[in-house]
C-alpha cells in the first residue's frame, strides 16, 4: 500500500472513530457523569492516534508514517485545559511503544510530547485571540504540521537529506490537506450535533411552555367561569331588587310632592324643600331604573314584548316630553318624519321609547345652542346587511359638543363617558347608551353614531320593518303638515 493510500485510510479510520464517538455521545455519554465523559473523551483521542499508527504506512519494520497528530489538532480546538492537551500528546506518544520498543518509537514518543506542548500553547493563544475560528484552525494546522516535519527531520531515524528530498515533499502536502479535510468533516459533525441539541432543547422548552400554557388556560377558564357566575349572581340580585328599591323611593317621592303642594304660601320654604326632595328622588329613581335595566339585560331577564307600534304616536309623545326642555335651554326642537313611513311596525313600544328618550336626553344635555332634531325615515341596507329587509331609522341629531372618533366605542360601555370631566360638568352615570345598545340588539336592530368633537352628534336607531298595517299605509299629507308645525324655537 502506498503512502497516499495509507494516509487516506488513516483519514477514513479517523472519520469512522468520530462517527462512532458521535453515536456513543448521543446514546450513552448523555447518561453518564460529566467527569466520566471527560475521561472517556481523552482516551478516545489517544485511541484515535493509535488507530492511525495501526493503519499507517510502514516505511520499514520500525518507521511508520501516519496522521497520529490529527487528534491533537482536534483536542486543541475542543478542550479548554492546556494540561489535558499535553496529556493527550503524551498518551499518543506512549501508544507508539505498543508497536515495539525501538529508536523510531522513542522518536515518535518525543515528537508527540513536543507536539502536545506546542498544541497546549496554541490552545492558550486561540482562547485569547479575536480571529475567526476558521483562521485560527488553519493557523493551528500549519503550525502543527510544520513542527511535526521539523521533529522528524531533526530527531528521526531517516537521514535528514533523504527525508527532506524524498519523503517530506509528499508527506507534508498530504498531511496538511487531509488534516484540513478531517477538520472540516469533524466541524460538520459538531455543527450537526449542536443543531440536534438545540432542536432537542427547543422541543423540551416548547413542551414545557405548552404544559404551562395549558395549565394557565385551564386556570383562566376556571376563573372566567367563576367571574361569569359571580357576574350572573350579581345581575340576578340587582334585578330582584327592583321592587325593594323602587317601593320606598316612590313613597319618598309621593310624600315630597304632597309637601310641595299642600304647604301654604307663608311656609313656602317647606314647599321648596319638598320640591327639592321630589326632584332628587326622581333623579335617583332614574339612576336606579338604569342600573336595574342593565342588570336585567346581563342576567338575560329583560323581556321584549312584540306588538303593533304606532309610528305616528312615538314622535307625539317625545315632543310633549322634551318641548319644555327645549324652551328652557333656548334650543330649536324639530321632528321630521319621512313621507313613506309605514303607519305601524311590530316591536316593543316601551323599549323603543326608552331608547329614544335616552338619545334625546343626551342630545339636550350636551347641546347649549343650536338645535336638536329627530328624523324618521326608512332605508334598504347594503353591503353585508343587504338582503335583511328594510329598516326604519330614528336619527337624533344635535349641534352640541360632539364626540371624538376614538371615543365612539367607549361611550357604549357601561359606566363610561367620552371624557371623565363630562360627568362632573353635565352629570349622569354613563348607563343610558349601553342600555340603549342592548335594547336595540334585543329588538333586532342596532345603534350607530356619527360625531366629531365640536361639530355635534348623530345617533341612529335602526329597527327592522317586519310588519306594516296595509289598511293604514303611510303618513297622509295632513300628518306631514302636523309634524311640520312641531318646531320649538328658543
Amino acid at each position: 500500500m502506498g503512502l497516499g493510500n495509507s494516509f487516506l485510510l488513516n483519514l477514513a479510520m479517523l472519520v469512522t472513530v468520530a462517527y462512532l464517538a458521535n453515536v456513543l455521545y448521543k446514546y450513552w455519554f448523555t447518561k453518564t457523569s460529566r467527569k466520566i465523559n471527560y475521561i472517556l473523551s481523552v482516551l478516545l483521542m489517544i485511541f484515535s492516534g493509535w488507530i492511525c499508527m495501526m493503519f499507517g504506512f510502514k516505511l520499514s519494520d520500525n518507521v511508520i508514517f501516519d496522521l497520529r497528530f490529527v487528534p491533537l489538532l482536534i483536542a486543541t480546538a475542543v478542550y479548554s485545559q492546556p494540561l489535558t492537551i499535553m496529556g493527550i500528546g503524551f498518551g499518543i506518544g506512549l501508544a507508539r511503544f505498543t508497536f515495539g520498543i525501538t529508536e523510531a518509537a522513542a522518536v515518535g514518543f518525543l515528537n508527540l510530547t513536543i507536539l502536545g506542548i506546542v498544541c497546549a500553547a496554541i490552545n492558550i493563544w486561540m482562547r485569547r485571540s479575536d480571529y475567526r475560528f476558521v483562521i485560527k484552525g488553519l493557523i493551528t494546522i500549519l503550525i502543527v504540521n510544520a513542527v511535526n516535519t521539523f521533529n522528524i527531520a531533526v530527531f528521526g531515524v531517516i537521514p535528514f537529506k533523504q527525508y527532506m528530498q524524498e519523503i517530506m515533499p509528499v508527506v507534508l502536502p498530504l498531511s496538511v490537506g487531509l488534516s484540513i479535510v478531517f477538520a472540516m468533516i469533524l466541524r460538520d459533525f459538531q455543527l450537526d450535533r449542536r443543531r440536534s441539541l438545540e432542536l432537542k432543547y427547543a422541543n423540551e422548552q416548547l413542551q414545557s411552555q405548552t404544559k404551562e400554557l395549558q395549565k394557565a388556560k385551564t386556570a383562566l377558564e376556571e376563573r372566567a367561569k367563576q367571574l361569569a357566575l359571580a357576574s350572573h349572581h350579581k345581575s340576578e340580585f340587582l334585578a330582584n331588587m327592583s321592587h325593594e328599591l323602587r317601593t320606598p323611593l316612590n313613597s319618598i317621592i309621593n310624600l315630597a310632592q304632597m309637601i310641595s303642594e299642600n304647604y301654604p304660601e307663608e311656609e313656602s320654604a317647606s314647599a321648596d324643600y319638598g320640591r327639592i326632595i321630589y326632584r332628587s328622588g326622581q333623579e335617583l329613581l332614574q339612576i336606579i331604573n338604569d342600573i336595574l335595566d342593565l342588570s336585567k339585560v346581563e342576567a338575560g331577564r329583560l323581556e321584549i314584548v312584540q306588538e303593533e307600534v304606532n309610528v305616528l304616536e312615538l314622535p307625539q309623545v317625545l315632543y310633549l316630553q322634551f318641548e319644555q326642555t327645549a324652551r328652557q335651554k333656548g334650543l330649536t326642537f324639530e321632528i321630521s318624519p319621512a313621507a313613506d313611513l309605514p303607519a305601524t311596525i311590530s316591536s316593543d313600544p316601551q323599549r323603543i321609547g326608552q331608547i329614544l328618550r335616552n338619545l334625546l336626553s343626551n342630545a339636550f344635555k350636551f347641546t347649549d345652542e343650536g338645535c336638536v332634531k329627530l328624523e324618521i325615515y326608512r332605508v334598504k341596507p347594503d353591503g353585508e346587511q343587504a338582503g335583511k329587509g328594510e329598516f326604519i331609522v330614528f336619527a337624533v341629531k344635535d349641534t352640541g359638543i360632539g364626540i371624538s372618533r376614538d371615543k365612539h366605542m367607549v361611550i357604549f360601555e357601561a359606566f363610561h363617558q367620552a371624557d371623565g370631566s363630562i360627568s362632573r360638568k353635565y352629570g349622569g352615570t354613563g348607563l343610558g347608551l349601553p342600555i340603549s345598545k342592548h335594547l336595540a340588539c334585543l329588538l333586532g336592530g342596532r345603534i350607530e353614531v356619527e360625531s366629531e368633537e365640536g361639530l355635534g352628534s348623530s345617533f341612529m336607531l335602526y329597527l327592522p320593518l317586519s310588519t306594516q298595517t296595509p289598511s293604514q299605509g303611510s303618513f297622509s299629507a295632513e300628518d306631514q303638515t302636523m309634524f311640520a308645525g312641531w318646531d320649538v324655537s328658543g
